[in-house]
């Protein structure tokens, strides 16, 4: 099949701007940001907002009614914003880890501070990226746009955690409790019980505390009188903290409110139908952001920018689709891509083997979360919301006008098969485009790109993209006829390829797995961990009793921090918790490996005791 090229809109060229005379005064930029929450305001019409702050912003500015955050979780998101570039491409899509930009690849704000712009952020940073040198004047609570030089022009951001997951959970005031549990919406994919309706009202609480700080910092504004001189964004960092929102790469985890106000003296860079109080349909994503600030400041767009500036004098043309992303999440393994325009949503699962509820232990902590999959091993929850906790179909078609909650997946409907087709053919095209690395697990990728980026090795000859997002597309589609080509696969030169082979025959179940056992045992051997993890999987269930003793064996090798790689025994300890009552002889051995790793970032946290906690308890209740 033949896969047409769409090209970035971002580049380069096509938004090359000249610099403002000297004399012409450039805008203050105020970003006021708050986590993990969606469009649950007034002005986006949510029944249990209660938002006058925000919604009196939303009269005096445009309103974004299809903005994606990208990724459904802080990091990758953030990432995103800071670096203009999809994380799939620069191998920083995995939640809290570290990767290295090419050399000469700078993060927004410095471009801002070349330009003369005094940049702040208070305070939360997050960036799955090594910073090249220094991004921002100031970066901490006390950063503000106040310790400019007189008369500079400055690009702020205030960041709101009060809406984070952990707050939903935390007891609030008695006087910031305002929404009644018992009256609050459920949506139709959660379970109506009293733990879900307190976090529903807690979450809705907790926007009317945002919205409230908002509201000052915006007053502040005013009273320095600087409002006529400061074009102000305000935008939600991804969906909800709510189980569902957060973490998955559906709609409900990726839209955003994005509301941007450009005062009058400045209406020269917005377009005739940015108008107070007006909604727009355009389509934008996080990826657009750096290089809208960069067109509003008339500071030169960077090349290597993946998105488009849809404000300002470089603005470009809208773009026809919103890219989606999910890879590993915490502790837990997934490979998600999501596509949408104006009307659906289309989501790859690269491995729908895997539920969207993995037991990622930061997400358990919400009460929502436990007694919905409390309810679900129970066998008491209606397939809209038991759906959460089975394995997925490979694709998703959701109609957003009939079905905003994404209920009703149309992926197999004979009536939408060349909608699916269009969103498929779009979603490999921009794999393409910006060389997902992502597609290589995450060991492998730093493996190979060790000694120089992941961008720069995706980006290069080595990198056999072509062969294999093929082989991942074979591995995760459900077609029993792809057997025999996998099989073949076992055997490639690309470690990539034969990763996914042994993983696409581990997904066909005691078939697949009983195709390809002869190749599937030469790969305990692979040169490559990620490899040999696969196919350790996949015969410690399928296989007979020397390959079941064989797999427990390499798998518990591979999850000792000693031996391998932090992110090879994070890979390890996965397959592992999935093996449930087939991992019961390696339980002595699995609880006596070290859970610290010697080299691991301290944004990698308690990774590893997170999975051994989980799967050692699961052992223990094993008969």
């Amino acid at each position: 099949m033949m896969i047409r090229i769409i090209p970035l809109l971002a580049a380069t060229a096509m938004l090359a701007l000249s610099a403002p005379p000297a004399a012409a005064p450039r805008p203050n930029i105020l970003w006021i940001t708050s986590e993990d929450n969606g469009p649950n305001l007034g002005c986006y019409g949510d029944p249990d907002a209660i938002t006058p702050n925000l919604d009196a912003l939303a009269r005096r500015s445009v309103r974004y009614l299809h903005c994606w955050s990208g990724a459904p979780v802080c990091a990758p998101a953030r990432t995103t914003i800071i670096s203009g570039m999809y994380p799939a491409s620069t191998g920083s899509e995995h939640m809290r880890s570290m990767v290295r930009l090419p050399e000469g690849f700078g993060m927004f704000p410095q471009s801002l501070r070349g330009a003369g712009y005094y940049c702040t952020n208070n305070s939360k940073e997050d960036y799955n990226l090594q910073k090249p040198g220094k991004v921002w004047d100031e970066s901490s609570p006390k950063a503000h746009w106040k310790s400019r030089a007189p008369g500079q022009p400055f690009f702020a951001v205030i960041n709101h955690t009060i809406t984070h997951e952990s707050q939903i959970r935390n007891d609030i005031a008695a006087e910031h409790r305002v929404h009644d549990p018992a009256r609050v919406s459920v949506p139709p994919y959660h379970p109506d019980a009293p733990e879900v309706r307190k976090d529903w009202a807690q979450y809705h609480d907790r926007i009317t505390m945002m919205d409230r700080l908002v509201g000052q910092n915006l007053k502040e504004l005013d009273d320095a009188g600087l409002a006529q001189d400061t074009i102000v964004f305000y935008y939600g960092d991804h969906g909800s903290g709510m189980p569902r929102h957060k973490r998955c790469p559906q709609n409900s985890g990726l839209r955003v409110p994005l509301l941007v106000h450009v005062p009058a003296r400045f209406q020269h860079l917005a377009p005739a139908a940015h108008r107070a109080g007006a909604a727009t349909e355009r389509l934008v994503g996080f990826v657009d952001l750096a290089p809208t600030v960069l067109s509003l400041a008339g500071v030169k767009i960077p090349g290597h920018f993946q998105g488009v500036a849809f404000l300002g004098a470089a603005a470009g043309p809208e773009r026809e689709y919103l890219h989606g992303y999910r890879a590993r999440m915490d502790e837990r393994l997934d490979l998600v891509r999501s596509v949408r325009d104006r009307r659906y949503v289309y989501v790859r699962h690269y491995m729908p083997h895997l539920p969207y509820g993995q037991h990622v232990s930061y997400m358990f902590q919400t009460p929502t979360t436990r007694v919905w999959k409390e309810r679900f091993d129970a066998g008491t929850l209606p397939e809209a919301q038991a759906a959460f906790w089975k394995s997925k179909a490979p694709e998703e078609l959701y109609d957003l006008q009939e079905d905003p909650h994404e209920l009703v997946n149309l992926a197999t409907s004979p009536k939408h098969e060349q909608v699916v087709q269009r969103f498929r053919m779009a979603q490999q095209a921009h794999a393409l485009a910006i060389r997902d690395v992502s597609l290589l697990p995450e060991a492998l990728m730093h493996t190979r790109a060790a000694s120089t980026t992941p961008y720069q090795y995706g980006h290069s000859r080595a990198y056999a993209i072509e062969a294999i997002l093929n082989a991942a597309g074979k591995a995760s589609q459900s077609h029993p006829n792809a057997t025999p080509e996998l099989v073949r696969m076992l055997s490639n030169g690309e470690a990539g390829v034969r990763y996914w082979a042994a993983l696409g025959l581990h997904m066909r179940g005691k078939a697949g797995v009983l195709a390809g056992e002869t190749p599937l045992r030469a790969a305990f051997k692979d040169e490559y961990p990620d490899v040999r993890i696969a196919a350790a999987q996949a015969l410690a269930i399928h296989g007979n009793e020397a390959d079941r003793r064989h797999a427990l064996e390499l798998l518990v090798e591979l999850a000792d921090p000693r031996r391998h790689a932090y992110y090879v025994n994070v890979h390890a300890w996965n397959a592992l918790d999935a093996l449930d009552a087939v991992a019961k002889p390696a339980a002595k051995a699995l609880a006596a490996l070290p859970l610290q790793h010697p080299e691991a970032h301290n944004r990698e946290g308690d990774y590893l005791q997170r999975l051994s906690l989980k799967t050692l308890a699961d052992l223990r209740l094993q008969p």
